[in-house]
């Protein structure tokens, strides 16, 4: 049980990655955190349904290996990433094209190989590559390509603050300006950024998408082994021991202490919000809760893997629902027992009402196989999966509200890992310079006085 005389320096709210990252960096410096969680178990939308030696991710957020919050936030080292197949799969007008760099080829030129070329290879029963006439692919004509390859390469190259410099629009129109012919938007950018954004309209702000392409064209797609909840699992192991509680509901909060509804009042020099966007606002009225894009995962296993390997499958038809498909036991084979496929599915927006049917049928023409002997294993419907970032979107939202009193997510940066990382790390800094703290202020005041959660 929570004593409430016990003071920590930090009163961390909320145990998705962000507040457990944040508790990371407060404990390196010496400060004493406590973080509270109203759930049974810490990861918030970072979860993992296990069903039969399977492991379902919730929502399904890609990730890339040109995070530079995955290797700069403590209690990760541990953190294993799978890369899907360079580049992705585009399905178009009833074919797979290929648009992906050589296995030996990565950041900025691999990037440029794969919107330049597009591999052929021959068409084959187990549902291989076809190759199409260089005219009729997604990404256009041999001009389109080149183009949309420089644009790759330079993007990869300028510097975060250049990105975020620039003139801000919708993402689809930021682009059309740019000179980026319709063609290539459609059959390429809106599918690759719904993926990355789950936005298929290209709403966002250009800003973030810029981001987002900076990031392809720099890294790999990537999932971490294991399954999504891996990340936050990581980060609550490795906190010192007493300072994760779960099942604790915060009431209210001021700048020097939270009330909690089974445990009182928990004094402390300092409050962080790390919880969702509504969650903060709810305990302080006032924050700008954003639009969410409602995301739709389904999982379905075979007996008989689907011949595209470890790659990302894009609709570039927007043929709804599925947006993008993965065979994700290819990429990541813990997450599925031996023998058994496993395919995720991403459905944007308000899922159908016979999603299961709608969404075996398109997988059949996606894969170009039959889905009839597919199990449906679980369907995960998040409508507040994504905050939306239309413009004008600030993408370095204020983390420190006043001194004492601070706020960090995904809401507060990019609808990203990495922008829910890069929040934290803003927060905590925000709070070692007010607290000017470094070591424990409460040295009186010992952890060991909240138990370790069980």
């Amino acid at each position: 049980m929570l004593e409430p005389t016990y003071q920590a320096d930090v009163v961390i709210v909320g145990a998705g990655i962000a507040g457990l990252s944040a508790a990371h960096r407060l404990n390196s410096a010496g400060v004493t955190t406590a973080v509270l969680e109203a759930a049974p178990c810490a990861g918030g939308r970072m979860a993992t349904e296990k069903v039969d030696g399977f492991r379902l991710d919730r929502v399904g957020q890609l990730l890339s290996t040109a995070y530079p919050e995955l290797r700069l936030t403590p209690g990760l080292d541990a953190l294993v990433l799978r890369p899907f197949t360079p580049g992705v799969l585009l399905h178009s007008d009833g074919r797979r094209h290929r648009a992906g760099a050589p296995a030996n080829a990565g950041g900025a030129r691999g990037a440029l190989h794969a919107v330049r070329a597009l591999a052929s290879a021959p068409r084959s029963a187990a549902g291989a590559v076809r190759s199409v006439p260089r005219g009729t692919a997604p990404l256009g004509t041999a001009v389109d390509q080149a183009r949309l390859g420089t644009a790759l390469t330079r993007i990869a190259g300028t510097p975060v603050e250049r990105l975020l410099a620039r003139p801000e629009l919708p993402a689809g129109q930021a682009l059309a300006a740019r000179g980026v012919p319709a063609r290539t938007i459609d059959g390429f950018l809106r599918p690759l950024l719904a993926a990355l954004l789950c936005d298929p309209e290209l709403t966002t702000s250009s800003r973030c998408a810029d981001l987002a392409l900076h990031a392809f064209a720099r890294g790999r797609l990537c999932v971490p082994e294991g399954g999504a909840e891996v990340l936050p699992e990581l980060l609550a192991r490795t906190l010192p021991p007493g300072t994760l509680h779960t099942g604790v509901r915060v009431t209210s909060v001021s700048t020097t202490s939270v009330a909690t509804a089974e445990h009182g009042e928990i004094r402390c020099r300092a409050v962080l919000l790390a919880t969702d966007a509504r969650t903060a606002a709810d305990l302080l009225p006032g924050l700008r809760v954003p639009d969410f894009h409602p995301v739709t995962v389904v999982h379905h296993t075979t007996d008989e893997v689907p011949g595209t390997g470890a790659s990302l499958l894009l609709d570039a038809d927007r043929g709804r629902p599925v947006a993008h498909t993965a065979v994700v036991s290819e990429v990541d084979p813990t997450r599925a027992p031996a023998g058994r496929s496993l395919v995720s599915s991403t459905v944007l927006g308000r899922p159908p009402a016979d999603l299961d049917t709608a969404v075996r049928t398109h997988l059949s023409r996606l894969y170009g196989t039959s889905t009839r002997r597919w199990e449906t294993l679980a369907v995960h419907h998040t409508p507040e999966a994504v905050p939306a970032m239309r413009p004008p979107h600030d993408l370095r939202r204020p983390v420190r509200l006043m001194a004492g009193l601070y706020v960090c997510g995904d809401h507060r940066d990019t609808s990203t890992v990495q922008g829910a990382l890069h929040s934290a790390h803003r927060a905590a800094s925000a709070v070692l310079r007010d607290l000017g703290a470094t070591g424990s202020m409460h040295l009186a005041d010992p952890p060991r006085s909240i138990p370790r959660a069980a």
